[in-house]
């Protein structure tokens, strides 16, 4: 049998399964799959906020790198503005799903992390007696993304109560408008909208992010949504503008880097063109539309005895896209173990070859799925993909004042909510594999689709609040004389590749081959003879780029989900963006410089989470849990020192080629705060870094 939700019934027929601790399966949502995107329609622009509220550091976006600015600043006694779209903090390990900490081996048993990080994991550890509630695979630590909220909104009151500062959180809330100094070079106020539920509809997290997203982004009520108008302003006292340069900061922290999109600030999208620094680049040119896929994670319960499994009516259209991927872990067992959030006995229980050597399965445990040929959804055509480019916001219009309505296509989350719920019909039901074939998929009905509002996921449908981002807008940072065309980090800054492979001669013209070596040569290169390089002269590389402004630590691996070739992702037949992946593999222990986090045009803006100055290549490795944390650890510790210091961020980093004391002062502050700026015995002169695994 197939059912149909329609909107009606979303949005007043669930009043009694709002208060549920789950549903029945969605088994379909109301935007088609063949439906054109809507024009965009102008808001009406408020006349008078409803609300203004003063602080020393605004942070938009609440996930972890928001979170952890948050954090760092509230204990250095700042009064803190948190913005966040979703009404839950921490982003990946709660709104997102992916509540299973992506570590580094070594980083892992050293407990190298920033200090909030490992606070994180100690609360973690005394809620469940060990770093997990469930028994995975993927991961030492696996949790439920509801407990990674809970969790996160104690540390930011303990933090606000020990350092004596203030925190104003703001959940439902999104950055609608910035306002500028005369000069263009501050951001002098945020407006944004908050949204609740209007009088008489349901509570929020019913409806899934698309049917919500673009009301979210109006000015004027609606009958969902009534909205609150709030302007962000810095704390005025008589001698603010007398004591900095500055009277406040403005942290970008959200997941696909909106700020940056709004400010129109320089930014990178999609992959980069091959060149000498990003060799492993598959395509000559910038293509702006393949970016990394994106994963509405849901959770799903192991259940005694078979249910019922109605498919979606959608599902025929997602069905050719899923996979095991591979034969090793080609059972539903396996994939259900792999991110097995909730089984609260496991340590008692024996290990299953079957569960992927973890602890066996028994009725009432949950995991969480996120999986590349499954609840992956990854576009990579003008067509569908999910970030609007500046020339696709041009064209919307949503670059006018006023017109921000959050820079994503709102057809491709919808269809990617409709291939989550279509990944777990097949999960439980489906007999086709698109990668391993005939006879390898076979049914497993024990299982229930969890939903409600006190489900994992905290939401009606059991999709998460919002998607995990792997891939965002990215800064291009300030030019200086070693970076003419703007800093970014790089793919020769961090991969652990033998670049003497011959398909790297064969796909760098002959000139850029010789600027790779010369660039991997380092000091090397000035014992060379004149002429060609020889890269059998050159030792192999065995660590990463130094960088003397570095004020965090970042290490995994570039890790793809690449965009599919043709549009829709799930076309039959359709195959993964070819080399996309070349660079997929292991990093050296990488560094988090200053510079990054700078933007160019705005002075009192710095750039937190994935949305720094790297290339694509570099950005998949620069983008796990412990990562987000550090990058927004340093965004907090800088935003508060520039306001003590009176000095801007730029400032700190204008004159690289000698010393800059206030550069290491900030750093100092870092490490004294447990915030590690480099790893262990980081020097030119240390080239052992073997040990630093990230498996």
């Amino acid at each position: 049998m197939k059912l149909r939700f329609s909107r009606f019934v979303v949005l007043l027929g669930l009043r009694q399964a709002v208060i549920a601790a789950a549903i029945v399966l969605p088994l379909s949502l109301p935007l088609s799959a063949q439906a054109q995107p809507q024009p965009l329609v102008q808001p009406i622009l408020p006349r008078t906020p409803d609300q203004t509220v003063e602080c020393e550091i605004l942070v938009i976006g609440g996930g972890l790198a928001g979170t952890a600015a948050a954090y760092e600043a509230l204990l250095a006694g700042r009064t803190v503005c948190l913005t966040e779209i979703t009404d839950w903090l921490g982003g990946q390990v709660s709104s997102q799903g992916t509540s299973a900490l992506d570590e580094a081996k070594r980083m892992r048993e050293e407990r190298f992390f920033p200090r909030g990080y490992n606070e994180l994991r100690r609360h973690l550890y005394n809620k469940y007696g060990s770093l997990s509630s469930g028994s995975c695979w993927v991961s030492v630590s696996c949790f439920l993304p509801s407990d990674g909220h809970e969790i996160l909104q104690g540390m930011l009151q303990q933090a606000a109560h020990q350092g004596k500062g203030q925190l104003k959180w703001f959940p439902n809330t999104v950055i609608k408008d910035l306002e500028y100094t005369p000069d263009g070079k501050q951001i002098s106020r945020a407006i944004a909208i908050q949204h609740h539920a209007a009088p008489g509809t349901p509570s929020l997290n019913t409806e899934p992010l698309s049917q919500i997203i673009t009301d979210a982004y109006r000015y004027d009520n609606s009958p969902r949504l009534t909205k609150q108008i709030i302007h962000f302003n810095p704390i005025q006292t008589p001698n603010s503008k007398l004591q900095t340069p500055s009277p406040w900061y403005v942290i970008e922290a959200t997941e696909t880097g909106e700020i940056i999109a709004l400010a129109d600030l320089p930014y990178r999208l999609g992959l980069d063109p091959i060149s000498p620094v990003n060799p492993s680049s598959p395509v000559k040119t910038n293509d702006p539309y393949c970016t990394q896929g994106f994963t509405y994670t849901f959770a799903m319960e192991r259940t005694a005895t078979p249910q019922p499994q109605p498919m979606p009516s959608f599902y025929p259209q997602y069905a050719p896209y899923f996979s095991f991927e591979t034969k090793n872990h080609a059972s539903v067992e396996r994939v259900f173990t792999y991110r097995r959030i909730w089984s609260p006995d496991y340590q008692q229980r024996p290990r299953s070859s079957r569960a992927g050597g973890v602890a066996e399965i028994r009725p009432g445990d949950i995991s969480m799925q996120n999986w590349t040929w499954g609840n992956d959804y990854r576009p990579g055509t003008s067509v569908d993909n999910l970030i609007y480019t500046r020339e696709q916001l041009q064209q919307r219009g949503e670059l006018a004042p006023g017109s921000w309505m959050g820079g994503l296509r709102t057809e491709t989350l919808q269809r990617a909510e409709e291939n989550a719920i279509a990944f777990y019909h097949w999960l439980v039901a489906g007999t086709t594999d698109s990668q391993l074939g005939e006879g390898v998929k076979k049914p497993d009905l024990n299982y229930r689709y969890v939903s409600g509002l006190n489900s994992p996921m905290g939401t009606v449908h059991g999709l998460s609040k919002y998607p995990y981002i792997r891939e965002a807008r990215r800064i291009i940072g300030r030019p200086s004389v070693t970076f003419p065309n703007g800093f970014s980090i790089n793919e020769i800054d961090v991969a652990k590749i033998d670049y003497r492979e011959p398909i790297y001669q064969q796909n760098l013209t002959s000139a850029q081959y010789q600027t790779l070596w010369k660039f991997l040569a380092g000091l090397e290169f000035l014992k060379l003879p004149p002429g060609d390089i020889n890269p059998d002269q050159i030792k192999q590389r065995t660590r990463s780029t130094i960088y003397p402004d570095s004020v965090g630590i970042s290490q995994y691996a570039v890790d793809f989900h690449p965009c599919m070739q043709e549009s829709p992702p799930e076309k039959p037949g359709n195959i993964e963006r070819p080399g996309v992946r070349q660079a997929h593999g292991p990093t050296y222990p990488g560094e988090i410089p200053l510079r990054a986090m700078i933007p160019q045009k705005l002075d009192n803006l710095l750039v937190a989470g994935k949305a720094i100055a790297t290339s694509t290549i570099a950005a998949a490795d620069y983008r796990v849990h412990s990562f987000e944390w550090s990058v927004g650890a340093a965004a907090g510790t800088t935003a508060a020192f520039a306001l003590s210091e009176q000095v801007m961020p730029y400032e700190l980093v204008d004159h690289l080629s000698r010393p800059e004391p206030l550069l290491e002062k900030l750093q100092a502050r870092l490490e004294a705060n447990n915030n590690p700026t480099k790893f262990p015995d980081t020097s030119v002169f240390n080239l052992d870094w073997e040990e630093w695994k990230v498996w």
